[in-house]
């Protein structure tokens, strides 16, 4: 319980500021209503209009709550309006960018390691790529795509987010490879072990802590990748594609409905890797975090 109040003080709060700040955004509205009436609404009345505009500046909490369950349990996961329907397209990408990231973060940071010229030369460009916003080269990825014959839409998301999600694992894995101090490897070459075997029986295992470190980064990032690559590649599916459609279309209920909605779908993917990450140190007899 003394874990939880916190959590529940900050909820609190923003629940208050998050009121107070659409009663003040959306009673614009309800004094022109009453000036063109020729009346002068009370602050009870402000305060009860702004709670049920169709179309507010900033939707209250439970106007984004009942749209939200409107949209999840109300629909069927087969109708292109069910926010679940739109999580899985967003989902398939995540993982899809997730496992690529993960499969260039490992390969960038064992060629660093091993080799003096992959640290000279992939290093800095692979830090030089992270300045770069991704909107930006969203576009030309999916020309690139779209040139060499992957015409789904997936190929170009997916690439987006692995863009986004592959550095956390590289810098960790950089990291956790080159843990292993001076005594460990002149040890194994004591015992006559090739450059492989230190690399699987003694790098490897010992990055295995930095490794599960940066899944949760990595996974938030190629989670991020996935919805700005639907909102940059003028996709029609997928949760990023409802904040757009409902922006574009003046229906903030579908906006932050679709926002909430990637939201605990990122806190269920962040919690999911959690557990795999336990259940891991536990099958490599390590200590539980």
């Amino acid at each position: 319980m003394k874990h939880i109040r916190p959590v529940l003080t900050v909820v609190a709060v923003l629940l208050i500021v998050w009121y107070a700040a659409a009663i003040k955004m959306n009673a614009t509205w309800t004094y022109d209503q009453a000036a063109r009436a020729g009346t002068t609404p009370s602050f009870s009345e402000v305060v009860s209009d702004t709670m049920q505009q169709a179309r507010p500046l900033l939707p209250v909490p439970h106007q984004v709550a009942a749209e939200l369950w409107k949209t999840t349990a109300l629909k069927k996961i087969t109708s292109k309006r069910s926010m679940v329907y739109q999580g899985i397209i967003t989902l398939k990408t995540t993982l899809w960018g997730f496992g690529l990231g993960i499969v260039v973060g490992v390969s960038l940071a064992a060629i660093i390691v091993l080799s003096r010229i992959g640290r000279l030369s992939l290093m800095p460009w692979a830090i030089i790529s992270q300045t770069v916003p991704i909107v930006a080269l969203a576009p030309m990825i999916v020309v690139l795509s779209n040139a060499i014959g992957a015409g789904s839409l997936l190929v170009p998301k997916a690439i987006i987010a692995a863009y986004l999600s592959f550095f956390p694992v590289m810098v960790s894995m950089v990291k956790g490879l080159s843990s292993p101090d001076h005594m460990q490897l002149d040890l194994l070459r004591t015992y006559g072990a090739k450059p492989t075997a230190v690399f699987w029986k003694l790098r490897v295992p010992a990055s295995m802590p930095y490794f599960f470190a940066s899944l949760k980064v990595s996974v938030a990032a190629a989670f991020v990748g996935a919805v700005v690559g639907e909102l940059s590649t003028s996709a029609i599916s997928g949760l990023g594609a409802r904040m757009l459609i409902g922006s574009q279309f003046g229906e903030p209920m579908i906006m932050w409905a679709a926002l909430f909605a990637a939201a605990i779908l990122a806190a269920v993917l962040i919690f999911t890797v959690g557990a795999i990450e336990k259940i891991m140190r536990r099958a490599m007899g390590g200590r539980p975090a």
